[in-house]
């Protein structure tokens, strides 16, 4: 799976946690989850139980203060795939 394959798949888990829909249209690698498209801590959980599901991977509990931005959910995704 390439990086827009894992990451067209991440933006479909994240959707259901944006309330303000508009936001969606212009989610970049750059994207805060919790500053730009306002996810809260607890969404922020759910959405790495959905990743983990999803992709058949464990996050660990230091991965996840990492995944920050939409680019380094994806970069721990892709490590998480290829290891």
């Amino acid at each position: 799976m390439n990086r827009e394959e894992i990451k067209v798949e991440l933006l479909k888990i994240i959707d259901p946690y944006i309330d303000e829909k508009e936001v969606t249209t212009s989610i970049s690698e750059q994207s805060d989850l919790i500053n730009d498209l306002n996810i809260n801590s607890a969404h922020l959980v759910d959405i790495v139980l959905d990743i983990e599901e999803k992709f058949d991977i464990m996050i660990e509990d230091d991965f996840i203060g990492k995944m920050d931005t939409v680019g380094n959910a994806l970069d721990i995704i892709e490590e998480k795939l290829n290891g």
